[in-house]
């Protein structure tokens, strides 16, 4: 017998890369690295492991992968409630930014986010914030993987004076953290409407010298591409293409205002797209073209987006909607299959991060970053199929999370977190910004 760090007997495995879910299958781990994935019978006849957890009512599936937020506004949850995009960020998130935003509030703010990621099922998240030194350095004592997308945009900010700084502190963030095996360092200019051609030229530049991914909010409203036809006489995907922006480091985030011009586009330049249903239907944004953008073959992801616009960063929650709403805009129920659904969650975030061969699903050596669902609750029964139980009802909970074979969350509690000390440090932040 072989021995290794960790076996998880489970009900059930979910395998997006196989399309299948498999039953009383175990997962065996050692060195932070998925081993074997086979029968429980035959994992007990050739592992001894020096940990074994024992899960007869739920199923693993790959650590989610949430591809965009902006953790840091956690501390916002619930600001502008009821107000359109541009009225919400113009009169209601700006100015609380402007007056509140530090290295102290993104380290608080983003603790308190990848607390409730980590609850939730999510290893790995993009964020998109000012101070990302701050969130780089919770991620770390977090153990959590993530994308930092440096804030670039074209006026003075709390982070940097004008874009010249904004990316002479992406190089040095890059710099220092470019053979982190968990930080990984992207633009993130923040939308056509505040980036002039003259900025984006030189994302495309400096991506490509330093090997940069670039996140980027586009066409989040129809109203967002009709300024813009009437400022240019482009769409601003269009705008994109003519810059050289587009290719298969670029990840588009919210997409809600596509044409079918647009999704083609996008498919030829191999752009990963982000649907952040969520944020697009309590902002009144719209629906994003899924369903299209999937048969043209685009790589789909999703994001909770900042709590602020959410207002949670539960990603499985997420998924539900991004679901509902595939299946009910395209009037077709199989417009989004729930193993879709998953690979959504999973290996196309890793895709779109360049992580495809590390993390994604449960293939053996990949990291063993899992998650655990659990099906018991008696309400969810008759239980004939579990990834409907897991997508379709309110009742199926994350119950285990771990990140390279180390459990960080199990049963909404964070491994080295007072949770409710984190909550009160939050609230009481929230209370000094509103009495400022």
């Amino acid at each position: 017998m072989k021995n290794v760090d960790l076996q998880i007997d489970a009900r059930w495995v979910a395998t997006p890369d196989r399309d299948q879910v498999l039953e009383y299958h175990s997962l065996v781990i050692h060195q932070g690295v998925i081993v074997d994935l086979c029968p429980t019978a035959s994992a007990r006849l050739n592992y001894q492991p020096q940990r074994t957890t024992q899960l007869p009512h739920s199923m693993l599936t790959p650590g989610f992968v949430n591809l965009h937020n902006h953790c840091a506004m956690t501390l916002l949850r619930g600001a502008g409630t009821d107000l359109p995009l541009m009225e919400w960020l113009n009169d209601a998130i700006w100015p609380l930014e402007n007056a509140h935003v530090s290295h102290e509030m993104v380290a608080l703010g983003a603790r308190w986010s990848m607390a409730e990621m980590l609850a939730t099922g999510t290893t790995t998240f993009s964020d998109q914030y000012f101070y990302p030194e701050a969130v780089a350095e919770v991620a770390i004592e977090m153990g959590m993987r993530c994308q930092l997308t440096t804030p670039i945009i074209d006026f003075p900010t709390a982070w940097a004076d004008d874009t010249a700084q904004g990316f002479q502190k992406t190089v040095a963030l890059h710099d220092k953290y470019k053979s982190h095996p968990k930080i990984h360092v992207a633009l993130g200019p923040h939308a056509p409407y505040t980036i002039s051609d003259a900025t984006f030229t030189q994302c495309r530049t400096l991506a490509d010298q330093l090997g940069l991914r670039i996140q980027c909010h586009i066409q989040e409203t129809q109203g967002e591409v009709d300024d813009a036809i009437k400022e240019s006489g482009q769409r601003p995907i269009e705008r994109l293409e003519s810059l050289g922006l587009l290719g298969p480091d670029f990840q588009a985030v919210h997409v809600v205002a596509l044409n079918d011009s647009d999704i083609q586009t996008l498919a030829r330049y191999n752009v990963s797209t982000v649907t952040c249903p969520d944020s697009n239907m309590k902002l009144a944004s719209g629906f994003a073209r899924t369903r299209d953008m999937l048969e043209a073959g685009i790589n789909l992801c999703i994001g909770t987006d900042g709590a602020a616009s959410n207002n949670d960063q539960d990603l499985l929650s997420e998924a539900r909607s991004a679901t509902l709403v595939a299946k009910g805009g395209a009037r077709d129920a199989t417009a989004m299959p729930l193993m879709e659904t998953l690979q959504i969650m999973t290996i196309n975030g890793a895709r779109a991060l360049g992580l495809e061969d590390e993390i994604g699903t449960l293939e053996v050596g990949k990291r063993a970053d899992v998650v655990a669902i659990d099906l018991s609750d008696p309400f969810i029964k008759p239980l004939t199929d579990p990834l409907a139980a897991m997508f379709y009802t309110q009742r199926a909970r994350v119950d285990q999370v771990w990140i390279d074979g180390q459990l960080k969350a199990e049963q909404g509690r964070i491994a080295g977190l007072d949770i409710t000390q984190l909550a009160e440090q939050a609230q009481q932040f929230r209370k000094d910004m509103e009495n400022a």
